[in-house]
């Protein structure tokens, strides 16, 4: 789930759908303005991305430490 093994894509991965978000997360966003990016880029595949998946990599990322909620904006931690 969280990596990607025999059965699961790395693209379809918590890792690989966090590394997607990562890419889009230059500037502070909201939860809403990200999601519509990062969807955006799953449209074209086979199994379009499911908000519950995209929720579940943003916590794998706040867990890791890799970005931070700051005044209803996700930020990547360490950048103002």
């Amino acid at each position: 789930m969280i990596l990607p093994s025999k059965h699961l894509m790395l693209r379809r991965s918590l890792l690989g759908v966090g590394a997607t978000i990562l890419a889009n997360l230059q500037h502070p966003s909201t939860v809403s303005n990200i999601w519509h990016k990062v969807s955006k880029e799953y449209e074209s595949t086979s199994t379009p991305l499911g908000f519950d998946w995209f929720t579940l990599s943003l916590s794998f990322l706040f867990a890791i430490g890799s970005i931070k909620h700051d005044k209803g904006l996700i930020r990547l931690r360490g950048v103002k």
